[in-house]
């Protein structure tokens, strides 16, 4: 069964009754690996939210054996809109993005690290419609999984908690 998502370009609105992000995404590599070779070359990423559903499929895509990830994963591909990297189908969230930096990090003497971050801009962003409730993304409802340090630390998002700001 095809994912129904909601779709939007950031820099036109979300459409939303509220903004599901910031517009900048990060993430990191231990080592200059192939995501980041990549990312130098093409200049273009996709960020997928990784729920539940997806935790060991996730965890296949994290060999460092030279294979096709998709496939040893078992994911299926979706095409993006506004970049090439294609998109996995069953992401509760996909964001399609434009690398801005590329920054190699460094230790407290200024000595460079085998580390890299990168930052994207977003530029295309799919809610699988389910998980959008009363015009609000719901964050608890897509089951993110959460990286919690160590070799293999995950946990899942749980209980909502509400705190208005105050006035």
């Amino acid at each position: 069964m095809e994912r129904v998502t909601h779709f939007y370009r950031p820099a036109e609105g979300h459409g939303l009754l509220h903004d599901p992000f910031n517009s900048i995404v990060g993430f990191s590599s231990i080592g200059h690996k192939d995501t980041v070779a990549n990312l130098e070359v093409t200049g273009e990423f996709v960020w997928n939210l990784v729920s539940r559903d997806l935790a060991e499929a996730m965890n296949e895509t994290s060999t460092m054996d030279r294979v096709d990830e998709w496939e040893r994963a078992g994911l299926e591909a979706a095409a993006s809109v506004v970049v090439a990297p294609p998109r996995v189908a069953a992401a509760p969230v996909s964001f399609e993005c434009k690398v801005t930096q590329i920054v190699r990090l460094a230790d407290q003497d200024g000595g460079e690290v085998d580390a890299w971050m990168t930052f994207g801009e977003v530029v295309g962003v799919h809610i699988d419609e389910q998980f959008l409730v009363d015009g609000i993304y719901d964050t608890a409802l897509a089951r993110p999984l959460l990286r919690a340090g160590g070799p293999s630390a995950y946990y899942e998002v749980g209980e909502r908690l509400d705190l208005r700001r105050p006035r």
